[in-house]
């Protein structure tokens, strides 16, 4: 070999030669994905990694996302939905359902958000009259649930009833629960006047210790005898969170909370980033499950509002129609939010613990739910 096919072999061997221009594109979201989540704060533990996966994945030649590391733990923590159920395990550990057992009413909030993954059921099925789409009644279901801004809900569903688009769907999923930020604040001024903005809400009872510990049991064995098909999310969820009230195991609280969650979200995240490949990600297909997406997530945002204005107008006491917002299950990034826009009209205005209990409720909500579609649909 001269030295001429020695410096092509070398030239033909290097990322540069073998770019696409999609690649590059993806590469560019990616790099916006993680400068979201450092300059602007939005949900960094979620958004680096996911970005930094989508670079992984787009690199030429290297396979990162195939055969390579990436492609490895997606099989092993995706396509099984372990990961799903280890988040839920974590997150039980780290939520207080205080607000919800203090204010039960406000569980009807986490409901009806829900509505948002039923209308966008529907809305995907609709889809499948033009060309480009040709999704199923489960690959529906699987689109749907991302209205509940539940990533490991719709992680776990989508394996189960449609693995295909699994990738698609787990991006589109934790795309929008980090974008809770973004997206939610217009629907809230919109659907909201300022008066009710404004409005400040009564202090939340206290809630006995015993109260706590018998919420996580309660729910579970209510899960086994009506819907076992979500006893996998609502057990782990339930499970971890009866470790954080009970008292008597707070070294499995506090690894579930802490290394064991984190340990899970750094692999979630790069692996959800591998599916950002630019041969399987900009089809029409899947631009038609993020378009899809942001629908079913502003249903149900709206939903939640629209049911907590009613519930306002009917009850004795007031209550600030923004914790509607919350109702979807992005915990707790959407309880923050509502918390932050309230505060932006009424400084005396503290909504974060009660935006909480429909936010917890609408983890449960979302549960049940992907159960309700696993059990009809499986």
């Amino acid at each position: 070999m001269n030295i001429t096919d020695s410096l092509r072999a070398i030239w033909t061997s290097t990322g540069l030669a073998n770019f696409t221009i999609l690649q590059a594109v993806m590469i560019l979201v990616g790099l916006l994905l993680i400068w979201l989540g450092i300059r602007k704060g939005f949900e960094p533990l979620l958004l680096i990694p996911i970005g930094f996966g989508a670079i992984l994945a787009n690199i030429p030649l290297a396979d990162i996302a195939g055969t390579g590391f990436l492609g490895l733990v997606y099989d092993f923590g995706i396509q099984t939905a372990i990961f799903p159920l280890l988040i839920f395990l974590g997150i039980g550990a780290m939520t207080d359902f205080g607000p919800l057992i203090a204010n039960p009413k406000t569980a009807l909030l986490g409901a009806a958000a829900q509505f948002g993954i039923f209308s966008t059921f529907f809305g995907a099925l609709l889809l499948t009259k033009y060309p480009g789409f040709d999704f199923s009644l489960n690959d529906a279901a699987s689109i749907g649930i991302i209205g509940g801004a539940d990533g490991p809900t719709a992680i776990f569903l989508a394996s189960k009833l449609s693995p295909r688009l699994l990738g698609a769907i787990a991006v589109a999923a934790y795309s929008y629960m980090a974008l809770v930020p973004i997206i939610q604040p217009p629907i809230m001024k919109a659907l909201t006047t300022r008066a009710e903005r404004k409005i400040e809400m009564k202090q939340l009872r206290y809630v006995s210790k015993r109260e706590k510990i018998l919420f996580p049991i309660l729910m579970f064995i209510l899960c086994i005898i009506l819907l076992p098909a979500a006893a996998p999310l609502i057990g782990m969820l339930m499970f971890g969170n009866l470790l954080k009230e009970c008292g008597m195991t707070d070294r499995l609280a506090k690894t579930a909370q802490n290394e064991l969650m984190n340990i899970v979200t750094i692999l979630l995240g790069l692996s959800i980033g591998s599916r950002l490949q630019a041969d399987n990600f900009l089809k029409l297909e899947t631009l038609g499950i993020i378009l899809l997406g942001l629908v079913a997530f502003t249903i149900g945002t709206a939903s939640g509002i629209v049911l907590a204005k009613i519930m306002n107008r009917l009850s004795k006491d007031k209550i600030n129609p923004l914790i509607g917002a919350a109702g979807v299950s992005a915990v707790p990034m959407a309880a923050r939010t509502v918390n932050r826009f309230g505060l932006q009209e009424n400084q005396n205005n503290f909504l974060l613990m009660h935006a909480m209990g429909p936010n917890v409720a609408g983890i449960i909500g979302s549960a049940v739910a992907a159960g309700v579609l696993l059990a009809l649909l499986s």
